[in-house]
């Protein structure tokens, strides 16, 4: 990719900065997106000169939550998820794989970046039988997403939050204090018997906390890496499903002939909410 991205009525949408990088593009331009600018691909670039496995990183990521919502929607029924900082549309989006299991599944997606808002449209082609919603809200402000997010789904039924390397943006200071309080915010909103799904970059990849210490001097929002404790901590006072919280790739992997992948230094699991 070496062209610009087309933005719909860009000229509409405010706030497109394209001087410095937004971590959505760049995520974009890991996964093999088309949505990105030169300060995106040029940050990312940076970054994998660092650390070259934060492709694999990336797709993993994107692994991980397609393994998800197919055990919520498949084996556990859920039929409704918030999924918050969900970036810009690739392959396999929530509502896509929740759909496919069940064509009446309610999904709502939450960012803040205008150049997702202006792709809302793609994110947005739901089955007819079902429901998919844009919201353009913050993650700290989750009083504001749960509003919203009730014009769209029933929260007297399970919803399954999706929190997917999102929750890097919030400082990771005083214990985590923050980070906690938005997903108890949250948690708190749901039904007994909605579901928790997160995964976070953790420290324990060298090269990835030198690459990012490097990214967060672009001027692109910091992102910050977690203790594995940390990330464990997310899920405190909920039911931790099996196998645990643990790196991603080892979280009821599929089938694979080409071996396990490599450790990629991020953590994740699915927990329950108690009734």
């Amino acid at each position: 990719m070496t062209g610009e991205p087309e933005i719909p009525e860009a000229q509409d949408i405010p706030r497109i900065d394209t001087t410095v990088p937004h971590s959505a593009r760049v995520w974009n331009y890991w996964l093999g997106g088309k949505d990105h600018y030169a300060v995106d691909r040029e940050a990312g670039d940076q970054f994998a000169a660092v650390y070259p496995g934060i492709f694999d990183l990336a797709r993993l990521s994107r692994y991980f939550l397609g393994r998800v919502i197919r055990h919520l929607a498949g084996e556990v029924g859920i039929r409704q998820f918030l999924d918050i900082g969900t970036g810009l549309p690739t392959a396999d989006n929530t509502h896509e794989v929740a759909q496919r299991v069940d064509p009446e599944a309610r999904i709502v997606y939450v960012d803040n970046d205008p150049l997702i808002l202006a792709h809302a449209n793609a994110l947005l082609i739901s089955d007819p039988r079902g429901a998919t919603a844009y919201i353009e809200a913050d993650l700290l402000d989750p009083d504001t997403i749960i509003r919203e997010a009730r014009q769209t789904l029933d929260f007297d039924e399970p919803v399954a939050l999706i929190l997917m390397q999102v929750l890097g943006h919030v400082s990771n200071a005083d214990d985590d204090a923050q980070a906690r309080a938005i997903v108890n915010t949250l948690m708190q909103a749901l039904p007994p018997g909605s579901y928790l799904a997160l995964n976070e970059s953790a420290v324990t990849n060298e090269a990835n906390a030198k690459a990012t210490a490097l990214y967060n001097e672009s001027g692109g929002a910091p992102y910050y890496l977690r203790e594995p404790e940390q990330i464990v901590g997310l899920f405190d006072g909920l039911d931790v499903l099996e196998p645990g919280i643990v790196p991603i790739q080892l979280w009821r992997p599929d089938p694979n002939p080409f071996g396990e992948p490599a450790d990629v230094g991020v953590w994740g699991g699915t927990a329950r909410k108690r009734d």
